[in-house]
């Protein structure tokens, strides 16, 4: 990969996976909060939190899942790429001091579309928080 092109879609093979790692800090949940205006308290209130199903707060789902984004526009495919759907199914609650190991896997190519499935998933401690299906533009190098 040059230092701003991604992958290109010749370059693709199915099973070819990249993933990242991210702390979940109190800070992050904050800022998510405040671009996205989602002050929702169950991330924000402890005390409210507390008398939860969740005892506590937890991170927003869509932070979550934007750890995805970094991984499709950073690694797999990368730079170039462009996202054009995505599913999610949000399987457990993440907390403040989680690690979130986010993996992208390239399941399905149509060279002919320059179109690129992708297998998502999010773990914590090897458990799935969240998991979808991205479909993806790639550049071609023609």
């Amino acid at each position: 990969m040059a230092d701003h092109q991604g992958y290109f879609i010749e370059d693709l093979t199915v099973g070819i996976a990249e993933e990242v790692s991210n702390a979940v800090t109190d800070t992050m949940i904050e800022q998510f909060a405040g671009v996205s205006g989602d002050d929702n308290p169950i991330h924000l209130d402890e005390d409210y939190a507390a008398n939860t199903m969740f005892k506590g707060r937890i991170a927003h789902g869509m932070l979550g899942a934007s750890f995805i984004s970094a991984v499709i526009g950073t690694r797999l495919p990368g730079p170039g790429a462009v996202y054009m759907s995505q599913s999610l199914k949000f399987r457990a609650p993440v907390r403040i001091g989680d690690v979130v190991v986010t993996r992208a896997e390239v399941a399905e190519i149509d060279l002919e579309k320059k179109r690129v499935t992708l297998r998502t998933t999010c773990t914590v401690s090897g458990k799935a928080v969240i998991e979808g299906e991205a479909l993806v533009m790639v550049p071609s190098r023609a």
